[in-house]
């Protein structure tokens, strides 16, 4: 049976991909500001969660190396995808999930090396 803080990380994660799905297409039909600042304060929460609760010790440095490559892909995608407006939106919301989330996993690898 699988721990309640990863449980509650995996449901955090599921729940932030969906909105973040969600958002970039209400987005695209102009019904939501996906850069406000109560849709960014959403998945910022949800991206502390994810790296809180989500990432143990062993996945720690895969999750780093994919959380950095969608973290790139995404900055540099968005200039792309600019004229696909839904998948700018979802750029931008899956953004501000896995940026947060990298920075807690990367704090936490740095405390763990430091400490060794």
């Amino acid at each position: 049976m699988a721990k309640k803080s990863n449980l509650l990380g995996a449901w955090a994660f599921f729940i932030g991909v969906i909105l973040a799905i969600v958002a970039g297409i209400l987005s695209a039909v102009d019904k939501l500001d996906i850069v406000g600042t109560v849709p960014m304060s959403v998945f910022v929460i949800i991206g502390v969660i994810v790296g809180l609760l989500n990432v143990n010790a062993k996945e720690s440095n895969s999750f780093l190396l994919s959380g950095l490559v969608l973290i790139v892909a995404s900055t540099f995608g968005m200039s792309i995808m600019v004229m696909v407006p839904f998948l700018s939106a979802l750029l931008i919301a899956l953004l501000a999930i896995f940026v947060p989330a990298t920075i807690v996993v990367a704090i936490r690898n740095v405390f763990k090396i430091a400490k060794n």
